[in-house]
């Protein structure tokens, strides 16, 4: 149908893969599909993937996409990706994957991060010189890793990619990288936005690292055509546009019409993740706060915290209980749970800044150690590690009308309603749960457009509001959320 202009979405995150077709002129979603991937665990923190996974996940999620929305593949114009931000994928001379991913989540390389931030200065020093602190999920530490640990594999470096570049490289084989996803690396300053050349040098003074960097394009530019081969593999018009895609937040931010200030997008997923868009690289003080580039010619101040769902889920297995019955138990305990406080920190903690920390219960007594109690102690936990970064990005002169919630607790309408009362903020969620698929195809058409300008039209067509889930603060509760956040920061200060 000429009245159509089909673009595909897709989302490669830790879990799995989700494709989506939109159709870029009647903005709606016409078929969706996913498919899972397996990680690779350690003891010592590893967490890895195997790529051939995404190439295998993308090609049925997509597969399925296509069924489901009944359309002809000949007919997608163009394709987007957002991908898990910080991973590091190697390719040796001939393009060949050389060991697998390591991700996001990985601790293993904390010791290399901790010598790379010494050599920085620390935190004040990594601030000034790159905008951002590093991590140790960040990707620079993994190149030391790699070099220590693996030799013979550093050797044969010729390529370094991020998750979504390399998808874009198996789609197009071109090696490029946009300013969003690559503020994530740790060798990339966010206010020059430009490679940081030096650091890698002395991680390795043979300058090839910098040799295997990827070319820096902006976001509205695409990477290129997709290839012959690849287009027959996945059934997709072989004249797509391949968009610059972005990190999994950056594409949120679009996914969520996140694309001008006044907006914050709040994701209750695995980990918790607020930010805001941003006309200017005003980098925080503050070392947890993230001042990555978006994905949209702006920047993305940006607060993670590593416990959220996780943690409901840890309650739910304790107690047994299915989403609808734990639901239940948090909406009959008050708001403060009656003096239970859990400080939700399963995997460590990132903000509040405490990487070592274990979590705890706290404040029970005879009368109020509860199942209710408990369910609630979790819930309020973990938003309180979202108003504790939503606190800091404020302090750094974010202003938002509202807030926009995306993940898989956004679904519970008791949650929705702890965050409202908690951030003292009117919640809505968009209509679109896969916020990062959905950013990633209004981005494709963005770039088939080949103008710099649209994006605010494509969001306000394609980005949908549910209005039955408006959810507003509610004095008196937002009085004894209060009460109970300020009994959380004092716990958190004895740590």
């Amino acid at each position: 149908m000429a009245n159509q202009q089909l673009f595909l979405g897709i989302d490669c995150g830790t879990q799995g893969t989700k494709a989506l077709i939109l159709d870029a002129i009647s903005g709606q979603v016409l078929g969706q599909g996913a498919a899972a991937h397996s990680m690779i665990s350690g003891a010592n923190g590893r967490r890895e993937q195997d790529t051939q996974q995404w190439l295998d996940a993308f090609t049925q999620a997509t597969h399925q996409a296509l069924a489901a929305a009944e359309v002809d593949g000949q007919a997608v114009l163009g394709i987007g990706v957002s991908g898990q931000q910080h991973g590091l994928v190697l390719l040796d001379e001939q393009g060949q994957v050389l060991r697998p991913a390591k991700l996001w989540c990985d601790t293993e390389t904390t010791p290399e991060n901790d010598r790379l931030l010494a050599h920085l200065g620390g935190e004040d020093g990594s601030l000034e010189r790159l905008g951002v602190v590093i991590a140790p999920g960040y990707t620079v530490s993994k190149l030391l890793w790699t070099r220590e640990q693996h030799p013979q594999v550093f050797e044969r470096i010729a390529s370094v990619l991020l998750p979504h570049d390399f998808l874009n490289y198996w789609l197009t084989g071109r090696h490029c990288s946009e300013y969003g996803d690559a503020s994530g690396t740790g060798y990339f300053n966010v206010r020059t936005r430009q490679w940081d050349v030096q650091l890698l040098q002395h991680i390795d003074p043979s300058a090839r690292l910098q040799a295997a960097l990827p070319e820096l394009i902006e976001a509205h530019q695409p990477v290129g055509r997709i290839l012959p081969a690849i287009a027959a593999h996945l059934g997709i018009n072989p004249e797509a546009v391949v968009a610059s895609g972005g990190g999994d937040n950056m594409m949120g931010a679009i996914g969520t019409g996140n694309i001008q200030p006044g907006v914050i997008t709040m994701s209750l997923g695995s980990s918790g993740t607020v930010y805001a868009y941003a006309a200017e690289p005003a980098v925080s003080p503050q070392p947890s706060v993230a001042t990555f580039c978006s994905s949209s010619g702006g920047w993305l101040p940006l607060i993670c915290t590593m416990n959220l769902t996780n943690a409901t889920g840890a309650i739910r297995e304790l107690l047994d209980l299915d989403i609808d019955a734990f639901n239940a138990l948090v909406a009959k305990a008050p708001i403060g749970a009656e003096g239970v406080c859990m400080l939700p920190f399963l995997n460590g903690e990132r903000v509040p800044a405490l990487p070592h920390a274990t979590g705890s219960l706290l404040g029970l007594t005879t009368t109020n150690l509860t199942r209710a109690n408990l369910c609630r102690a979790v819930v309020e936990g973990t938003t309180f590690g979202l108003r504790y970064g939503l606190d800091l990005l404020r302090a750094n002169g974010l202003q938002a009308q509202s807030i926009r919630l995306i993940g898989g607790g956004s679904k519970s309408a008791q949650w929705r309603q702890i965050v409202a009362d908690t951030m003292d903020t009117t919640v809505i969620c968009t209509e679109q749960s896969e916020a990062a698929a959905l950013g990633a195809a209004i981005q494709a058409a963005w770039c088939h457009s080949g103008s710099q300008t649209g994006l605010a039209e494509l969001c306000e067509r394609c980005v949908k509001l549910d209005p039955s889930s408006e959810t507003r603060p509610i004095a008196a509760h937002v009085a004894a959320s209060q009460q109970a956040y300020e009994r959380y920061r004092q716990h958190v200060a004895t740590l």
